[in-house]
C-alpha cells in the first residue's frame, strides 16, 4: 500500500489485528520492508505492525539530492499522521536504528518503547569516506557492484559460507534498491551525530547487536549514554541480526514490548 506523506509516496504494509498496540519497523540501507517478514509474522499475533520502506528504498519514492535524518524522521511522523497512529513502539535496524534514536530524541510523545539495533552513535571522517567510495562505485557500475561486498560486510564468513537462503533474499534487495535512494541515505549515514541527544532520551530503550557486527563498540557507547537502556548481544551474529538470528532477535523484542 502507498500513501502520500511528507511530500513523497511511501510504501508500507500493515499486519495484525485492529485495536492492538502499534509497532513500527524501520529497515536498513539497501533493504526493504520485506527484511522484516519473520518479525511481522510473529508480532502480528499481538500487535498492529506497520512496516515501511525508507525514502528511496523498496516501493517508496526516491527524491533527488542528499537525505538527512531530519528528513527520514519527518517521513516517519508524516506516515504515522497519514495513518492516524497517535503512538507506537518503534524498532529499527542499522539506518532504521539511528532513525529510532533520533525519533526518541525529537518526538518522544509519539512513542512508547524504542528498539535500536546494530547501529552506531555518530558518523566519522573515515566512515564518510567509505560511504563516498561506495556511492561512487554504484554510480559507475550500478547497485550490482555493491552486492557481494555488502554481503561480506554484513554477515560473518561462516554464515556466508552456509549459503543460507536469506542471503539471496538480501542480494535481491540490494540490487533492487534505486541508486538515488541508496546514495541519498548513504549521505545521511555519512553525516549524523546522535550523541548530544542520547542522555535526554526518556523512552524505555532496548539495544540489540550482533557480537560480530562492526557497530558493537558503538552501540555500547549508546547504552552508556541513554538512561536505563538495556542491551542484548546476539552471539555470533553480524550486522543484520534480525535476518541471521530471527528467533533470538524477535524474542528479545517480544520480551521488551509484550503487552501487560
Amino acid at each position: 500500500m502507498k500513501v502520500k506523506a511528507n511530500d513523497i509516496s511511501i510504501n508500507y504494509q500493515v499486519d495484525g489485528g485492529d485495536g492492538a498496540p502499534w509497532l513500527v519497523l524501520s529497515n536498513s540501507l539497501a533493504t526493504s520492508l520485506s527484511a522484516w517478514d519473520d518479525q511481522a509474522r510473529e508480532f502480528g499475533r499481538s500487535f498492529r505492525v506497520l512496516r515501511y520502506d525508507q525514502r528511496g528504498h523498496g516501493g517508496t519514492q526516491a527524491t533527488d539530492a542528499k537525505y538527512s535524518f531530519d528528513m527520514l524522521t519527518a517521513d516517519v511522523i508524516a506516515l504515522m499522521d497519514a495513518l492516524s497512529i497517535p503512538r507506537a513502539h518503534f524498532a529499527g535496524i542499522s539506518m532504521g536504528g539511528m532513525t529510532a534514536l533520533f525519533l526518541a530524541q525529537r518526538h518522544a510523545e509519539r512513542f512508547d518503547r524504542i528498539i535500536a539495533c546494530d547501529c552506531g552513535p555518530a558518523s566519522t571522517p573515515a566512515s564518510a569516506q567509505q560511504w563516498k567510495e561506495r556511492i561512487e562505485l554504484a554510480a559507475a557500475n550500478g547497485m550490482e557492484a555493491l552486492v557481494e561486498i555488502t554481503i561480506n560486510r554484513w554477515f560473518p564468513p561462516e554464515f556466508v559460507a552456509s549459503k543460507a537462503p536469506v542471503l539471496d533474499k538480501v542480494r535481491g534487495m540490494i540490487k533492487a534498491t534505486p541508486f538515488k535512494g541508496f546514495a541519498g541515505c548513504a549521505q545521511a549515514l555519512s553525516d549524523y551525530d546522535l550523541r548530544p541527544g542520547l542522555p535526554n532520551i526518556s523512552r524505555p530503550t532496548l539495544l540489540i547487536v550482533g557480537t560480530k557486527d562492526a557497530t558493537l563498540a558503538g552501540i555500547k557507547q549508546i547504552k552508556e549514554a541513554v538512561p536505563g537502556a538495556a542491551l542484548v548481544e546476539l552471539d555470533g551474529a553480524g550486522h543484520l541480526s534480525n535476518l541471521e538470528q530471527p528467533a533470538a532477535f524477535t524474542r528479545a523484542i517480544r520480551d521488551f514490548i509484550k503487552p501487560a
